[in-house]
């Protein structure tokens, strides 16, 4: 992925635009980060008015968009929804058939369904339009409770900061777990979270800390490579196992065995981009125990083998991987 076409159209939701420019216009070669060709696109160049009273001037009009990687589509109006710009439309259909990325944050799920694009696929857009979605495009699979779905090359994603998490996961997939890892500590939001839409819904946080399972997920990343057991966690947390598992449920939207796995494949991901251990080492590292259990959760949760993944992601600079005598620390 080199070329990214953000759309913006009259009324668009600043936030959300600049969530993309966030993720795919920062120039971060100094951090030995690829660049993107990040260009913003609208129908007609010019002024284009937010939903903020403001405007901002966009150069190029939708050619760009044509021929762009990966199309990124900013929330309209609600009562553009249904309505959407034919020629925008016609971006999004060609970007779909031709194998592109198509990117939407949040409500902006409506224009690629409006382009008929998710037809037959699952998606997401915030937990307040569900129904409206579901009402309007029967034809497609909505998830009301995760933070982002990818069916495909296209991915939606949940309200506001959930684009950041879209974004991310497309990061993570063109550029590896380190370089994502990288730019979600620059933009100070953690690297992947877990879960779904339910955990921000009507719920507020705990009032007393003692109550956090924070120190319990921290100890659990220090210690991947362990058998780590419910009764064991719940154990620290002083609670009871069936508490524990139903309070970490409600906290990251998964079962404890979940997220655990979910991190061990983290792990695995950096350290087949920073080492050369061999599947065995990693396996025994990130607690999976052996490189048929490592090979398994690896594909099942990003679609690829171990090897090809280091074939892609592996550190060029020699002097940055860490040989067999040394070890990377738990993320």
């Amino acid at each position: 992925m080199r070329t990214v076409a953000c759309i913006v159209q009259e009324g668009f939701a600043p936030f959300e635009f600049g969530v993309a420019c966030e993720a795919f216009g920062l120039d971060r070669s100094g951090e030995g980060i690829q660049n993107f060709d990040f260009r913003v696109v609208a129908p007609d160049p010019g002024a284009v008015s937010s939903s903020m009273a403001f405007s901002i001037n966009v150069e190029h009009d939708l050619t760009f968009a044509y021929e762009a990687d990966l199309v990124v589509v900013a929330p309209i109006p609600r009562e553009k929804w249904g309505r959407v710009d034919a020629r925008v439309l016609d971006v999004v259909r060609h970007a779909d058939a031709r194998g592109a990325w198509l990117l939407s944050v949040c409500s902006g799920a409506f224009i690629l369904a409006d382009a008929g694009v998710l037809d037959g696929r699952r998606a997401t857009t915030h937990w307040m339009y569900t129904e409206t979605m579901i009402e309007m495009y029967p034809q497609v699979d909505i998830d009301p409770d995760v933070l982002y779905v990818q069916d495909g090359r296209i991915i939606t994603s949940a309200g506001t900061a959930a684009g950041l998490d879209a974004c991310l996961h497309l990061l993570r997939q063109e550029l590896g777990a380190e370089a994502a890892n990288s730019i979600a500590r620059r933009m100070v939001v953690p690297p992947q979270r877990d879960g779904g839409q339910a955990q921000f819904i009507a719920r507020p946080l705990p009032e007393v800390s003692s109550l956090s399972l924070a120190p319990v997920t921290d100890w659990m990343l220090e210690n991947l490579r362990a058998d780590l057991t419910v009764d064991q966690l719940a154990a620290k947390a002083h609670m009871s196992p069936r508490t524990f598992a139903r309070r970490f449920k409600a906290d990251h939207g998964v079962t404890p065995a979940a997220w655990l796995a979910r991190q061990r494949v983290i792990q695995a991901q950096r350290l087949l981009e920073r080492t050369d251990h061999g599947l065995d080492r990693i396996a025994e590292e990130c607690g999976f125990g052996s490189a048929a259990v490592l090979r398994h959760n690896f594909a099942r949760v990003l679609g690829v083998t171990p090897t090809a993944y280091r074939a892609r992601f592996a550190c060029i600079d020699e002097s940055s991987r860490v040989h067999s005598s040394a070890s990377v620390p738990a993320a």
